[in-house]
């Protein structure tokens, strides 16, 4: 069919002038011009905004050059016919200029009403901006005030294209003016305030934010091009800013604290602004306009009256604070002692740190601190200080009137210390973002052998993690020079530490996870043990010429282990399997039955055979890996392998990380999408989804479905097994209120995952960890393998695994065998997914929840899946056939890693400290996963064609730079022009976003996101509140362990900004900080959960009497009747109110997860099992 003729529309010869922007065609261009030719050339007709050099489908130059202005020039310049474009060296091209008809109408359209349409910039001038902070409910101090000006004017612009708010300025910067702006998106914002002044010939505007917007500067434009560059836009002359301040050159020597010295505005903590304009009619038309556009966007104008200005002072609290005061006399000092000029500081420290985290959490500010109220914090004892904080820290209010907080009778805190298990410890932590750092309340956490080797200064280590501002998450590295401030901020911090009031904290190490977060420790010196001391301790780095390298070794003294204290161990030496430059057997070593059977006994591992886990994940001095259990090993036998051992350390304790158990598999996006390529049919996927989201819905009235479930998804935390137990105890029978929170919570958790991720639970597959066949009877891949005649045939020549699970069909070990697919996440080449074939060896029936691969063949088939290897990676392993592939083991990638930088001089800290900012600026991981699922999802070919498969070798690269040092560039032709709408790109132009017609565009139409909404008007367990008769001195020593609980408890919902106590509970949470991906904070809530639970159970034992049924029943029922009380008490409240209990609130209620530390105890009381 011929395509219809468009209509000729008449249009004037002016029309142009009236457009948001007018683009040019420019042809005839030489294949070298730059962006910043044309941009000379160009910018002085009009504002340039964008430059696109354009390419052919082979990613070849064709002389072909867009230039958009915005708004359009002045004059119709693009008539000139030839128009010439000066370049390098005086040379002069003649090329030919056509204007582009619009590409869209620049009306954005309401989402209220689509008939209602607004202009996609709208711009106020305002005659005023104030920079300031809010000291009272209705009172702003205004520290800095800007004027508007000739060439200097305040724009404060609605840009309803990217739904945000920009307010653009000059300062005056060294005798410069420089224009910044920042940038609030609309999500950010709930209330702008207008004050009513009086005077109708003025608006005044007030916008208070609880965190700091972005904020950037201008650079000239002509600096902002790079060589090669075939794209600019205008945004690549904004640059991020971290400082507006007179004297940069001071911030390269000073540490980061929480006070800036003198700055001319503090963007990170003067985050209320206040806009006055003059009106006109003409601009008090544009201002009803745009107030109707954010109240579109449920941004309400608010009207009010008695708002007050304070004036600028400088706050007393920082001066009087960090004066000294003459240390107390020691009646056993040393001679050397007493010569010293010795001073301690006013607060003792952990008062100190826990102020700054009021105040840097925005609880307090400095300017409402008095010095009455300093001395009250000093008069009072340490602990008592430091509850009465942390109490303020826990509420998670302003406190204006911080005198009254005395007034309050503040039960016995946190602060107090009570005993943690040995495998924690307390720790400090602070998150530095670009304006400024957030200090948190000490957290119980899971330590590492550096932290429990220096036990004694535990307090003195810092765990710092470098993020985007409180709202933003995780800090995206950039491929332009526009987060260069960013990056030097962190750098500054690296070098030259953090101040909290007398400590200093400097730049110690980073564990390996911690590093792809962003993350390090910092240590505060004594005089006697200095960082350089503690990294020398860790172990001999000095052979070492690699940086990435040295940094890895470092960093494996930071993994979150639990150390084996009861049992010694003896080390014997192997070696590996190695050919054709693979090393079969990397990674993994052997470990005897009866010390795997101790350390399952010392860790408390909770299994239902008696049997311990087949694999352990390890440390052990300078080696690391897994420890599979052999039987052929003596009693406290275990066996290294060469690979295994990276360093000589002094430490040489046996330490745990993880061990093996049976995990759900489920699928995701780019499983999917490979496996979409590879010829599994749409319908497969669909049906899946279909039916799991059926069955979620069931289960939620029917137990015996939500047990299926339950008991076969099972998630990484094993948290569905307790969700599962809880209901055969009949809690889901009486509709037991914190149990159907959870089952409302784990089906919305599941929905959320089923729409962002495609994670479809299989029952006919698993998650394991990986290890070698011992036995060498598998038989591995071989190249060059005959093609198969027929189906069993090609079966036959399939590489072997053996998989068992301990609880198979009826419960019982289960062999699974036949043709299943392997693979390791994440996975995008087509390679990445082999099919094998699993067999029976009976010498391996010892091996449960693990997947056994062979050491036999030409290449490790786990380094064909996505390059895995066997030191802890963990597999997908499938045996639905209904997922097996048209195209079977598709040539996998090579996986060989880039060449090691070697430095070829001694390592300082210095190289470290560089590495880890490179790292951060390079960190192209998720953007190369995003663009690959784009590009997947786009292209006929999938994943096989030319872009995607250049994005999964980029993305090979990228996964090896902790251990190459070799970071991979991400270039623009890899970047997609187009995104999918299953993708959720909010911020980019509509127009760049298309419906997608394949599988993951129909997965994710098939779902609708469901809110979580917690119980609490349901009634308690009548079988557990009746069961005894509870004394009152037993409810009021559970009443102050749950007041200790439920402050630990929104400490970590505070620090991992979670909305509720339940998510913490089960691990399934629905939204976080987004300072790491959901699966690795999966783990890391994982073990933050488990370290809360198993601290507050020794305490309960410890009130109760002990672990004996007949004293802790009671006690934890009294720990149920309690939370009932809060609870029940709450409910009323709300009622009285006039709140219908489905709008009450998690954040107001009480918390109730605190009796359910014993699920297993509340279940044998409901039960009636009370002898």
């Amino acid at each position: 069919m011929r395509p219809r003729a468009q209509l000729a529309v008449a249009r004037r010869d002016d029309d142009w002038r009236t457009w948001a922007e007018l683009r040019l065609r420019v042809t005839g261009l030489p294949p070298d011009i730059t962006t910043q030719e044309l941009w000379a050339c160009f910018s002085r007709h009009g504002s340039v905004n964008q430059i696109e050099i354009m390419e052919d489908s082979r990613g070849v130059r064709d002389g072909v050059a867009r230039v958009t202005f915005c708004p359009p020039p002045q004059r119709p310049f693009w008539g000139i016919d030839p128009f010439f474009v000066n370049l390098r060296h005086g040379i002069r091209a003649a090329v030919k200029l056509s204007c582009e008809a619009p590409r869209r109408t620049f009306y954005h359209p309401s989402p209220v009403n689509k008939q209602v349409k607004y202009p996609e910039l709208m711009t106020l001038l305002a005659d005023s901006l104030d920079f300031g902070f809010m000291c009272g409910p209705q009172t702003m101090m205004a520290m800095h005030t800007i004027h508007s000006r000739e060439q200097a004017a305040i724009r404060f612009k609605q840009n309803m294209h990217y739904r945000e708010t920009i307010v653009e300025f000059r300062i005056d910067v060294n005798g410069q003016a420089e224009l910044f702006r920042f940038t609030i998106p609309f999500a950010q914002l709930d209330t702008i305030s207008r004050v009513d002044t009086g005077n109708d010939h003025e608006v005044v505007l007030v916008v208070s934010l609880p965190t700091p917007p972005r904020f950037f500067r201008k650079l000239d434009e002509k600096d902002t091009h790079e060589v090669k560059a075939r794209y600019w836009s205008q945004n690549d002359a904004w640059y991020r800013q971290t400082d507006i301040t007179h004297y940069p050159a001071d911030l390269k020597t000073s540490p980061v604290a929480l006070k800036k010295s003198k700055p001319i505005i503090d963007i990170g903590r003067w985050t209320t602004y206040r806009l006055r304009f003059k009106m006109t009619a003409e601009t008090r038309a544009l201002f009803l306009r745009i107030g109707q556009a954010l109240r579109d966007y449920n941004i309400s104008i608010q009207e009010t009256e008695g708002f007050n200005i304070a004036p600028h002072c400088e706050p007393p609290v920082w001066k009087y604070i960090d004066q000294p005061v003459p240390a107390p006399p020691r009646h056993d000092s040393t001679l050397e002692e007493l010569f010293r000029d010795e001073s301690v500081p006013l607060l003792a420290f952990p008062v100190r740190y826990q102020l700054e985290v009021c105040i840097s959490q925005g609880y307090f500010n400095e300017h409402n601190l008095s010095q009455d109220f300093v001395d009250r914090l000093t008069n009072m004892e340490p602990t008592k200080a430091q509850d009465l904080l942390e109490y303020v820290a826990n509420q998670g209010k302003r406190v204006f009137t911080p005198m009254e907080l005395f007034n309050l009778k503040i039960i016995k805190g946190s602060a107090s210390r009570p005993p943690i298990p040995q495998y924690c410890a307390y720790i400090r932590s602070a998150n530095v973002t670009p304006t400024t750092i957030y200090f948190n309340t000490p957290t119980v956490e899971i330590s590492n052998r550096v932290i429990r080797y220096y036990s004694e200064y535990a307090d003195r280590f810092l765990r710092v993690r470098f993020t985007d501002e409180k709202v933003e998450g995780k800090i995206y590295s950039t491929d332009k020079d526009t987060m260069d401030e960013v990056f030097t901020r962190v750098k500054r911090t690296l070098r030259n530490g953090i101040t909290i009031g007398d400590r200093h904290y400097e730049f110690l190490a980073f564990g390996n996870s911690q590093f792809r977060e962003n993350g390090a420790y910092f240590f505060a010196p004594v005089h006697h043990l200095q960082p350089r001391h503690i990294r020398s301790w860790m172990g001999n780095f000095g052979e070492i010429p690699y940086v990435a390298q040295y940094a890895a070794r470092l960093g494996q003294c930071f993994s979150t282990t639990r150390a084996i204290m009861g049992t010694k161990t003896t080390v014997k030496e192997i070696e590996d399997e190695e050919r054709n430059g693979y090393v079969f057997t990397d990674g993994v070593g052997k470990i005897s039955p009866f010390l795997a059977q101790l350390i399952s006994h010392e860790l408390g591992i909770v299994r239902t055979s008696a049997e311990a886990p087949s694999i352990f994940q390890f440390r052990l001095g300078g080696c690391k890996g897994i420890l599979a259990v052999a039987p052929d090993s003596n009693r406290q036998e275990i066996t290294i392998r060469r690979s295994q051992y990276k360093f000589a350390a002094r430490h040489e304790g046996l330490e745990i990380i993880r061990w093996s158990q049976f995990t759900a598999a489920n699928l995701n996006r780019q499983i999917i999408i490979v496996l979409s390529t590879l010829g599994v049919p749409d319908d497969v996927f669909i049906e899946k989804q279909k039916t799991q989201l059926a069955n979620l819905e069931l289960a939620m009235t029917n137990e015996k479905m939500a047990l299926t479930m339950l008991q076969k998804d099972i998630d990484p935390n094993q948290m569905t097994l307790a969700v599962a137990g809880m209901i055969l105890d009949g809690f889901q029978k009486v509709q037991e209120p914190f149990l159907m929170s959870l089952l409302r919570l784990w089906r919305a958790w599941s929905i959320k995952y089923l729409k962002e991720k495609a994670r479809i639970t299989l029952p006919e597959g698993a998650f394991l960890l990986g290890c070698i066949d011992e036995t060498a009877t598998l038989r591995g891949h071989f190249n060059g393998t005959l093609p198969a005649t027929d189906f069993n045939d090609k079966v036959s020549k399939l590489p072997e695994v053996f998989v068992q699970l301990s609880k198979g069909p009826g419960d019982k070990a289960s062999v699974i065998l036949g043709p299943m697919l392997l693979a390791r996440n994440p996975s995008l080449h087509p390679g990445d997914i082999r099919v094998v074939r699993g067999v029976d060896v009976p010498a391996l029936r010892h091996l449960k929840d693990v997947v056994v691969v062979p050491q036999t063949g030409d290449r490790p088939i786990v380094n064909m899946c996505s390059g895995g290897d066997l030191d802890g990676d963990d597999y997908l392993v499938i045996w639905d056939k209904e997922l097996l592939p048209a195209e079977w083991n598709h040539p996998p990638m090579d996986f060989t890693p880039a060449q090691k930088i070697r430095l070829g001089r001694p390592i300082t800290t210095d190289d470290l400290t560089s590495f880890f900012v490179t790292y951060m600026k390079n960190d192209n991981l998720s953007r190369i996963a995003v663009a690959h699922l784009a590009f997947a999802d786009f292209m006929d070919e999938g994943v096989k064609s030319d872009k995607c498969l250049k994005l999964a070798d980029l993305h090979s690269t990228a996964v090896d730079y902790l251990k190459s040092g070799v970071p991979a560039r991400m270039t623009r032709d890899l970047k997609p022009a187009k995104w999918p709408h299953f993708m959720e790109q909010q911020n980019r132009p509509r127009e760049n976003t298309y419906r997608s017609r394949k599988v993951l565009g129909k997965l994710y139409d098939q779902v609708e996101r469901v809110d979580f909404v917690p119980i609490f008007d349901a009634p308690f367990d009548n079988r557990i509140l009746g069961a005894y008769s509870i004394e009152e001195a037993m409810l009021d020593e559970a009443a102050v362990l749950k007041r200790q609980y439920d402050a630990a408890v929104r400490r970590i919902m505070a620090q991992h900004d979670i909305k509720t106590e339940f998510e913490v509970w089960s691990t399934f949470v629905m939204s976080h900080s987004m300072a790491s991906n959901d699966y690795k904070f999966h783990e890391e809530i994982g073990r933050i959960s488990m370290a809360l639970k198993d601290r507050f159970r020794a305490l309960c034992y410890e009130k109760a009497g002990g672990k004996n049924f007949e004293v802790l029943g009671p006690f934890v029922a009294a720990m149920y009747m309690v939370t009932k009380e809060e609870i029940c008490e709450a409910v009323a409240n709300a009622k009285t109110r006039e709140i219908e209990a489905a709008n009450m609130r998690a954040a107001s209620m009480p918390l109730m997860s605190f009796p359910w530390l014993f699920q297993g105890i509340l279940g044998k009381i409901a039960n009636g099992s009370l002898i």
